[in-house]
């Protein structure tokens, strides 16, 4: 009985890891993605920034995170004054979190959107593969 056990219990580990080695890198950043959204958002990164959600669009191989400026930042003049797409382009070259995702080509894009004017755009841009290589 005892080794029969322990066979039905080998095979259901075998069983998971041929699974989990199945996970296509799409399947794999659409779960990252809704595991971060899920568990993680809404974060406050500092006192004006808020990062709401983390999305996943799969025919455009395209990560896409949304967040809510609120005080001093929460106005698109202010954000004007600063190369917001060049600062997040230094950022995503450097990030190692998302290197598997960088190594395939997919596109990142940003929004951010008003605290005070619900769902008004203050900027958004997409960083393409040719841009951050």
């Amino acid at each position: 009985m005892k080794a029969k056990t322990k066979k039905l219990m080998m095979a259901a580990v075998a069983l998971t890891c041929l699974t989990a080695c199945q996970e296509s890198l799409e399947q794999r950043c659409a779960r990252e993605a809704k595991e971060f959204t899920e568990k993680k958002c809404p974060a406050h990164i500092n006192d004006n920034m808020t990062v709401d959600s983390l999305l996943f669009f799969p025919a455009t191989h395209t990560l896409q995170y949304c967040y809510t400026l609120e005080g001093v930042l929460d106005n698109s003049e202010t954000l004007g004054q600063h190369d917001l797409r060049g600062l997040l382009l230094k950022e995503l070259r450097n990030s190692t979190q998302v290197k598997l995702y960088k190594e395939a080509g997919y596109n990142f894009k940003y929004t951010y959107y008003s605290q005070k004017d619900k769902g008004r755009v203050l900027f958004e841009t997409v960083i393409k593969e040719k841009d951050y290589q």
